[in-house]
């Protein structure tokens, strides 16, 4: 496995034998990338990080910083140190689902999540509400999930779903303020 483009470009990225963790697939990354374009400068959020491979990539191709989260947060370590990035990415070990619920209000401009398939529902549930309140304006959420379970986020907007196999990658934003929720001035 290795990192696709920017800057560490053809860098191998180490994914532990024997570790629970399922490192997204370089063609499913790069499809990531090709459609997220330009990304230099963002705040990204890596949930359910595992390898630290989205993440690591979004800084490779110029995002500003990366915080990276699971539960065991070995694996990505390994990558973040090998490669360097202790000074642009945050590792937290931590339940993805508490710690964002202390994460201040527009933290990020782009979220990863590929949780554990089979907690997809549980998942999806817990961050539903709490997902677009830690987008900055114009924020975006990638989610990855399996097909057989997608993850579900009614709280914010649908703008694209790709399938890669058995992987669904759907991408979401912010849903726009409604005509109700603005006030007349």
């Amino acid at each position: 496995m290795r990192i696709i483009a920017g800057r560490l470009g053809g860098r191998q990225l180490l994914a532990p034998k024997g570790w629970k963790v399922r490192p997204t697939s370089e063609r499913v990354r790069e499809a990531i990338f090709s459609a997220l374009g330009e990304i230099g400068g963002l705040r990204v959020l890596d949930l359910y990080c595992g390898t630290g491979a989205l993440g690591i990539e979004a800084i490779s191709r110029g995002a500003g910083s990366a915080v990276l989260v699971d539960r065991d947060t070995r694996p990505a370590m390994g990558n973040v140190h090998n490669l360097g990035l202790t000074g642009q990415v945050e590792l937290i070990r931590a339940e993805a689902t508490d710690w964002i619920a202390e994460v201040p209000a527009g933290e990020f401009d782009l979220v990863f999540l590929d949780p554990p398939y089979r907690e997809a529902a549980r998942v999806a549930e817990e961050l539903d509400g709490r997902l677009p309140r830690v987008l900055a304006p114009g924020g975006r959420v990638v989610a990855e999930s399996d097909n057989r379970g997608p993850l579900e986020f009614p709280s914010l907007e649908t703008v694209r779903e790709r399938r890669y196999g058995r992987t669904v990658v759907t991408f979401h934003r912010a849903r726009p303020p409604s005509d109700q929720d603005i006030s007349p001035e």
